[in-house]
């Protein structure tokens, strides 16, 4: 498969091409790609039938779309029969990606539909990459309402935890950046807080975002939400996040997704904000999009409306997310429960 192969060594998928060919090649893939490897027009015919059937790792399996063809959503599937999930989200200002970085997830959040599946696999470098070539043709193709855009923000916040699977989020990190010429800046991973990838991350060249997966300010809540919160308690994310700030000098930001009398009262608020306060983090909440193996609900919005007040009147920096997809299954591993229900 040709994302599988580092774009170094592709010229050993061509033994008998003159050198530039892995050049054309490098470029098709990662620079300009394309969904049909028709459009690979200065490769001879040949060697498109040659390569046809190695460019994607993976298959469509089912494609969804919502807010007027702007939000697009794919449940791919991989020659060993794993699924992954990809969100293409397009905005006036920004084309975002949510990609996976595993199949499944092993930290059990108990609001998560990817978590409620369990843990198959780790996607590779070349799998993760697929994700983003692929969305890149799509926005490129000229699908969107307004036409052709260009895909501008990556976040690791589709399927799995990033940081249990670091080396090979690592390496996709570097072939976005490196290879395909993306902003780091305008990348992001997230986290629900496992301290020893958080403090790796701060160690490495690049300048990308990081994303605090947090939905509880103490530790007896947020152990019952997130597991990991019993072996990476809340005062060690806490310090791993200030690392993180220290070292690249950018503001993490902190996600929450507000479940209905659960996490939405304003003593969580109010915990909240001086953590973000503390780490000059800004604070991002989302309404729960519901699964169909939870009992969680979304916070109404006037509960919503009230948390960010209770936040800003504390001195924390909020937004209020838009729950894009609803109607698609547009949270992560939502998608795959309605394809295996």
């Amino acid at each position: 498969m040709l994302y599988l192969t580092a774009p170094e060594q592709l010229d050993e998928l061509l033994p008998n091409e003159p050198p530039y060919r892995a050049d054309q090649v490098r470029q098709w893939l990662y620079e300009q790609p394309t969904l049909d490897i028709d459009g690979w027009t200065n490769l001879p015919k040949s060697l498109r039938d040659g390569l046809r059937n190695q460019l994607w790792p993976f298959k469509v399996e089912l494609e969804q779309r919502a807010d007027k063809g702007n939000t697009v959503k794919w449940l791919f599937r991989t020659p060993d029969g794993i699924s992954i999930e990809s969100v293409l989200m397009a905005y006036p200002d920004r084309v975002t990606l949510c990609v996976s970085s595993q199949a499944g997830c092993a930290m059990a959040c108990t609001f998560c539909a990817t978590g409620q599946f369990g843990f198959d696999r780790h996607l590779e470098p070349g799998e993760i990459i697929a994700q983003v070539a692929y969305a890149k043709a799509i926005a490129a193709s000229g699908e969107f309402a307004d036409g052709p855009r260009r895909l501008n923000n990556v976040v690791f916040m589709g399927m799995g935890e990033p940081l249990a699977n670091y080396a090979r989020v690592r390496e996709s990190l570097r072939l976005m950046i490196d290879v395909m010429d993306m902003s780091a800046r305008n990348i992001t991973v997230s986290t629900v807080g496992v301290v020893p990838g958080m403090r790796r991350l701060a160690e490495e060249p690049w300048q990308v975002g990081l994303a605090v997966s947090l939905h509880a300010a103490d530790d007896e809540l947020r152990s019952r939400l997130v597991p990991l919160n019993d072996r990476y308690p809340l005062a060690e994310v806490e310090q791993a996040a200030a690392q993180y700030f220290e070292a690249k000098g950018r503001r993490v930001s902190i996600e929450w997704t507000m479940m209905d009398g659960v996490n939405d009262d304003d003593e969580q608020a109010k915990k909240l904000a001086a953590m973000a306060n503390r780490l000059h983090a800004h604070v991002n909440l989302i309404a729960l999009n519901p699964t169909p193996l939870s009992n969680d609900k979304p916070s109404r919005q006037r509960t919503i409306k009230r948390f960010a007040q209770v936040l800003e009147a504390e001195g924390a920096n909020v937004t209020v997310r838009d729950t894009r997809g609803q109607d698609i299954d547009a949270a992560c591993g939502q998608l795959r429960v309605r394809a295996n229900a």
